[in-house]
């Protein structure tokens, strides 16, 4: 009888690490713990979900219904450990449905802040690992206060373009962030990469030239879109600025745009490259499920407001709401966001309109000069998953992050409509969410992550644009895995639509540890739809495999063992 390659995996003793001496990694590439998060990535708040759990052994029943049904896999288990009764979990067959692309995002220390590559090696043996099982590509953070840190328009892609040979020489695909915001300060980040130094000069002296709260604090993670078309930057504009780093890079990589290496530029349009303003953050003690705050209180926004109060005749209506709260505050606790609150008055509808107004016309001035420098090359920019509070009216932590899409109005349409217009793609956050996972772990923020992603794809997809997505928090288990598949092949669909692309968050050790790597090796090849038996599930599942190299394996017993692994039969 065919067994699985999971069942065959689970009949062999544990990989034990200790048994070996193995060459330890020379420089670290600035990953973090499983348990850490990282906000210049991770957009949807500060928690671990409780499907984060550990599933096991597959069977399969008629007409393409799969039982999960074996025993869990957690990051350390013991040879004698006891195992309770599985659980059962019923999966889709994904036969006959349309490829996704997988990428995989690359640490966000991987080039240097003298922006030169590090552990080249180290990286080279991962990204063989990738292709191994049939990845598509990566996605790499191009940081603006690396490349431009020391004097305008002085470029530095020296540690880019050894990391994009690499790449192109393992043929992967690559997907290129413009990141024009500030890496670092917030919860598990272990690299600090801030913007240019000569741009923070110039805030030392303007600080307006940050986005700022009600109380006056300054957000150094990006510029205001208030000094967008404001010659304040040694004079150029910021969006000046944004162009003339994209230009520099489309010539400098030329070739690799040339030889279709580059699949897509994803644009940064604010805070962790997300287009959203950056209403809740770890430097202003914001905690989930807070609503945040507004930031439009610097001179340059603050003197929009004023011009769109007088053309609209109400002069007074130049001010930001005083009864909003603060960041950590619940809707009920404000009156601007409770059930009935001001946020629905003449003077909300006139604030909120023109606070998520200024966020397309940002979208928009700035897709359209990326679409200049890249003619011809796919871009895509990437929407934050704010979903705590999304079962109340007034959805508050969307307001204050820019969205106007309380309970009467569709908030994610006109991104959708001005993305259309550039050919964008939209990149959105947590697909692997659960909503009821939420409701376990957090019942008082009244999260609904399935219902946000739900109404953010069918925007897009109504205006007939790319959708892509990733994942917003680590994710190594089936069930999230699962959910992530959902959105991606939506049952039934009758328009076939499905996600262009997903980028997986991210690589990292944690990953690459064997049970973690078959499970990812198993979602990808759900995504393709594609023969489960690759080199890395043959070699895995010897039990002297030695995690991170595929060209050569350690066995005390001789081949047997192996030449065993390589000729079972696997399904999937």
């Amino acid at each position: 009888m065919a067994i699985s390659s999971i069942q065959f995996l689970h009949s062999l003793r544990p990989f034990n690490a200790s048994s070996f001496t193995t060459k330890t990694p020379r420089v670290s590439l600035g990953f973090r713990s499983s348990l850490d998060f990282n906000l210049c990535s991770l957009s949807s708040g500060f928690f671990v979900s409780s499907s984060a759990r550990s599933r096991a052994r597959a069977l399969v029943r008629d007409k393409g219904e799969r039982i999960e049904d074996y025993p869990p896999v957690t990051d350390s288990v013991d040879d004698d450990q006891v195992v309770s009764t599985p659980q059962k979990l019923h999966e889709r067959d994904f036969t006959d449905t349309p490829y996704v692309p997988i990428y995989v995002m690359l640490p966000l220390g991987v080039v240097s802040m003298n922006c030169e590559l590090v552990d080249p090696e180290g990286l080279m043996d991962q990204l063989r690992i990738l292709k191994s099982v049939n990845v598509d590509g990566v996605m790499v953070d191009c940081w603006w206060g690396i490349v431009e840190a020391n004097a305008p328009q002085v470029y530095n892609w020296s540690g880019y373009r050894r990391l994009f040979q690499i790449v192109r020489d393992q043929k992967l695909k690559l997907q290129v962030v413009m990141s024009f915001h500030e890496c670092g300060g917030n919860v598990g980040d272990d690299v600090h990469i801030p913007l240019p130094r000569w741009v923070t000069e110039i805030g030392q002296s303007n600080p307006d030239i940050y986005f700022t709260d009600r109380d006056g604090r300054r957000n150094s993670d990006c510029l205001s879109w208030g000094i967008d078309k404001e010659r304040v930057l040694k004079g150029r504009t910021a969006v000046e600025v944004y162009f003339d780093y994209m230009r520099s890079f489309r010539v400098e990589f030329d070739e690799f745009f040339e030889d279709k290496i580059i699949s897509e530029i994803e644009v940064g349009l604010g805070p962790c490259g997300e287009l959203r303003y950056p209403s809740y953050t770890a430097k202003h003690d914001w905690k989930y499920p807070g609503i945040g705050e507004f930031q439009c209180y610097d001179k340059y926004l603050m003197k929009s407001l004023t011009k769109a109060a007088e053309a609209r005749g109400h002069l007074n209506w130049a001010r930001g709401p005083d009864n909003a709260g603060s960041y950590n505050s619940t809707p009920h606790e404000t009156g601007f966001f409770c059930d009935g609150g001001e946020y629905d008055s003449y003077y909300g509808k006139f604030f909120l309109n023109w606070y998520s107004q200024v966020l397309v016309d940002h979208g928009n001035r700035v897709l359209a000069l990326a679409n200049l420098a890249f003619e011809g090359t796919c871009i895509a920019s990437k929407v934050s998953g704010i979903h705590w509070w999304y079962k109340t009216a007034s959805h508050a932590a969307e307001l204050t992050a820019g969205f106007y899409n309380p309970a009467n109005r569709d908030g994610y349409a006109p991104i959708a409509a001005m993305l259309k217009k550039h050919g964008a793609a939209l990149n959105f956050t947590c697909v692997e969410l659960r909503t009821l996972d939420q409701h376990e772990d957090f019942p008082e923020a009244l999260a609904d992550p399935e219902g946000l992603v739900w109404q953010v794809l069918n925007a897009a997809w109504d205006v007939c644009i790319r959708v892509a997505s990733e994942n917003a928090l680590p994710c190594y288990d089936r069930e999230g895995y699962n959910k992530i598949l959902e959105n991606a092949k939506p049952l039934n669909d009758p328009d076939g639509r499905h996600l262009s692309a997903f980028t997986y968050l991210r690589l990292s050790p944690v990953l690459m540890e064997s049970h973690n790597f078959m499970e990812f090796e198993r979602f990808v090849k759900r995504m393709h739809v594609l023969p489960l038996a690759s080199p890395f599930l043959r070699c895995a599942m010897h039990p002297f495999w030695i995690p991170g190299r595929l060209d050569y394996y350690l066995c005390k017993r001789g081949l047997a063992r192996l030449d065993l692994a390589i000729s079972v039969q696997l399904t999937s």
